[in-house]
């Protein structure tokens, strides 16, 4: 039996989605999430049954038994992993959920050009800590 419960493949090279996994680090205490790179020049999506389009499209996450979850989805799995689930529980209500997760589907699109937003540290680009992970 895994003691995880997500690993999130996530975009590195996106200012957003590393504040995000930064974010959530943070409060994987009970080290349910697991995260993996798709920038990663190792990565490989095909070991998941994805495409490189695909993981670039929107984020996904991988359960232990190897079902993929997409998009706001893996979003509100991850926060529920960290028990931050009640901030993401109204992005699953009927009527908010097309909603979220077309909101999420359009960030997801834009998400580098609108990343230069956030800035970036002195070398052009930021990296995270140390992974928590075992």
């Amino acid at each position: 039996m895994s003691t995880w419960s997500l690993k999130l493949l996530y975009d590195g090279a996106c200012p957003f989605c590393r504040r995000e996994v930064d974010f959530l680090r943070r409060r994987n205490h009970r080290l349910l999430l697991r995260f993996e790179d798709i920038s990663d020049p190792q990565f490989d999506p095909a070991k998941y049954g994805l495409t490189k389009e695909e993981v670039n499209r929107v984020l996904h996450g991988v359960r232990p038994d190897g079902a993929v979850v997409r998009g706001m989805a893996a979003i509100r799995e991850a926060y529920r992993a960290v028990g931050l689930g009640w901030i993401t529980a109204p992005t699953a209500w009927p009527g908010i959920r097309w909603i979220a997760d077309r909101a999420y589907e359009a960030f997801a699109r834009n998400r580098i050009r609108w990343g230069r937003l956030v800035g970036r540290c002195e070398s052009g680009t930021c990296v995270l800590g140390p992974s928590s992970e075992p």
